[in-house]
């Protein structure tokens, strides 16, 4: 008889039935003995959540506070409040921190959350599933590049869709405030931040002479696209099933004609792999913090700055028609030529390879789901601005192999995946090119005694070199690593499932810049490691 386990369940979303990705005999035997002072097995409360992401540097000087938003989220109704710019420090800074500090206690599922300012998404995140004894958290994130919408009030609305009732009792208490750093601005953050209108619609000013898009993308809500990297075609004899396979990718156009490609990043949130106690302390990357894909949309200036609104539409490769799943809001960031009332160009370069897509089913006693996918886009054009024409060039090249694996049943699932985005951007003589890496290797195996065992590690790496006439002027490098070991007794209350697990992360980033590494370490919920290196 096939065995089913609830997986992670995230804001508006419906149970996933199906067996996950382990195996492990009962017991003891399952990990090695804790160390002095670890318990045994997790009881009913533990470590509050960290992650080993470095905090946000923050200038020194004057500071002004301004609470955002602070609500108690019970279910879908969102939070509904008026930003004003704080009083004090000014409408010029050198850094606005966005803060989120929260709690809760009991149970519940893990939570997709947005914040949006006068329509402007400033924040994308996830929750922890809590303890019945209750945890607290904290988020922090640089939101300076929207200085723009913190000039004026705006109206606020912030939603962590969320289900309370007899059995799941945690009441989601959150706080985010902003905190704005008086100072000189870096000169970097855009002059505008537009949002499309209902129609997809957008509008740039007629001096643009650089526009991003920024896409906040997840696949979320519930169904399979929560887990779209386990995804198999039809006519593969599994609980999720999509389409072609597992291959996504996250397109935008203008006008109809495509103007970006990217490959999503493959978030696991703290219900994730069938296992919440992976992620009780450490979650995985980016979990708590929803980083967008971004996309630059310069080459594309000379055709938007015509005053005239223009059709952006942002749309997820791999996806079966009709099925929802995906979040896609989108941002677009213009930094203007003041000294141009107009700033004209042109599209020059729009060359598309061709879409593989293919993933192979081969049946047996242990299926097995072969799949690849690439696509390469390359778009250039030019902007004659006050200081001249300025062509940009901008390539990107995406690539994903994985290989699926799991028994009759679903009582032995296996996942090993990679994804490859490349993306160089060259304006004038300068170039950019990031190198960006994201892993996936894991096994959830049901054994005897419906003991539920997961073994994941994950991995998110980016490099970025940028150099002027061939030189390198700057670089940095990203290491981010996941790992998790965790077992428990499924289909029983909490307090019978004699839970057991170890989990860690190590974040590197070395560059021009610096150096930060921090390792932390968690066993049986109890913070055994927090280990700096620089």
């Amino acid at each position: 008889m096939k065995r089913r386990i609830v997986m992670s369940m995230l804001a508006g979303a419906t149970l996933l039935a199906g067996t996950l990705l382990g195996t492990g005999p009962a017991g003891a035997a399952d990990v090695p003995a804790p160390a002095a002072g670890v318990p045994a097995e997790f009881g009913t409360d533990w470590h509050d959540p960290v992650t080993a992401a470095p905090p946000v540097e923050r200038p020194s000087g004057k500071t002004c506070e301004v609470t955002l938003a602070q609500a108690q989220f019970r279910d879908f109704t969102p939070y509904r409040g008026t930003y004003t710019p704080p009083d004090g420090c000014g409408d010029r800074w050198s850094k606005v921190v966005l803060q989120l500090d929260g709690k809760v206690k009991g149970r519940q599922y893990d939570r997709l959350g947005y914040l949006h300012v006068g329509g402007v998404e400033i924040f994308r995140t996830s929750t922890p599933q809590p303890s019945p004894d209750g945890i607290e958290w904290s988020v922090e994130k640089d939101v300076t590049r929207y200085s723009d919408t913190f000039r004026t009030g705006r109206d606020v609305e912030m939603l962590i869709g969320n289900v309370v009732d007899d059995t799941y009792t945690g009441v989601l208490d959150v706080k985010v405030t902003l905190t704005f750093y008086q100072g000189r601005p870096d000169g970097k953050s855009p002059d505008r931040v537009l949002t499309l209108d209902g129609d997809s619609a957008l509008t740039t000013p007629r001096n643009s002479e650089r526009i991003v898009a920024e896409v906040y993308a997840t696949g979320s809500g519930g169904g399979c696209e929560e887990y779209w990297y386990l995804t198999v075609p039809e006519p593969a004899p599994y609980s999720c099933k999509a389409g072609a396979g597992p291959y996504r990718e996250v397109q935008i156009s203008v006008d109809g004609r495509l103007a970006g490609i990217a490959a999503p990043f493959p978030t696991v949130w703290t219900g994730g792999w069938s296992n919440p106690f992976l992620w009780y302390v450490i979650p995985g990357p980016r979990a708590f913090d929803i980083k967008p894909i971004t996309y630059d949309l310069t080459p594309f200036a000379g055709i938007l700055n015509d005053g005239r609104p223009h059709r952006v539409e942002v749309s997820v490769v791999g996806v079966p028609e009709g099925q929802t799943g995906w979040s896609t809001p989108v941002n677009v960031l213009v930094w203007q030529d003041e000294q141009r009332a107009r700033v004209t160009g042109k599209l020059t370069v729009h060359k598309e390879g061709d879409l593989a897509n293919s993933s192979v089913h081969r049946p047996g006693s242990e299926h097995r789901v072969d799949t690849e996918g690439a696509h390469r886009l390359t778009v250039g054009g030019y902007v004659d601005t006050s200081h001249g024409r300025v062509t940009t060039t901008v390539s990107r090249s995406l690539a994903n192999t994985s290989t699926h694996r799991w028994t009759d049943g679903e009582t032995r699932d296996a996942l090993e995946a990679a994804w490859r985005d490349d993306e160089s951007v060259t304006v004038g003589g300068r170039m950019t090119r990031t190198h960006r890496r994201y892993t996936m290797d894991g096994t959830t195996t049901l054994g005897a005694g419906d003991r539920l065992r997961t073994v994941l590690t994950l991995g998110d790496r980016a490099t970025v070199v940028g150099t002027h006439s061939g030189r390198r002027t700057t670089w940095s490098r990203l290491d981010n690593s996941y790992t998790g070991d965790a077992t428990y007794t499924a289909n029983v209350p909490r307090d019978q499932r004699h839970a057991v697990g170890t989990t860690s992360e190590r974040y590197r980033l070395y560059g021009a810049r610096g150096c930060y590494d921090r390792t932390l370490t968690a066993v049986q919920g109890v913070l055994t490691e927090d280990r700096n290196r620089c």
